[in-house]
């Protein structure tokens, strides 16, 4: 997948779970195909960028949604989880600090770097 095909497609993920703008099966289409470190991090994402704001239980209610669809997103999540790309990024960053497409653009950088 090119860079910007990749970094499209992850944007669309965010977005449309944080905006509801997808259902679970649209999600899940897209997440199948990308790369598990880059799931592990758009889920975590979402999930600190909620943790104490008004819409959490909306937007953390379609991510269990999508992880619920199938095992496959719990295996993405765990193989993603132990990325050297995530230590790098927890290490130097913090989720919140991010708005979703600069958060994108970074991680997607990284990968394919």
């Amino acid at each position: 997948m090119s860079f910007e095909r990749q970094q499209a497609a992850a944007l669309r993920i965010l977005e449309g779970i944080e905006e509801g703008t997808m259902s679970a099966a649209d999600s899940f289409a897209l997440v199948e195909e990308a790369d598990p470190t880059l799931i592990y991090l758009i889920f975590t994402y979402l999930r600190r960028r909620y943790a104490d704001h008004p819409n959490a239980d909306a937007v953390i209610g379609r991510l269990v949604a999508v992880v619920d669809k199938d095992p496959v997103v719990s295996k993405m999540m765990k193989e993603g989880q132990s990325d050297p790309v995530v230590e790098w990024f927890e290490d130097e960053h913090t989720y919140t600090q991010f708005r979703p497409r600069e958060f994108i653009e970074l991680i997607v950088e990284k990968l394919e770097g």
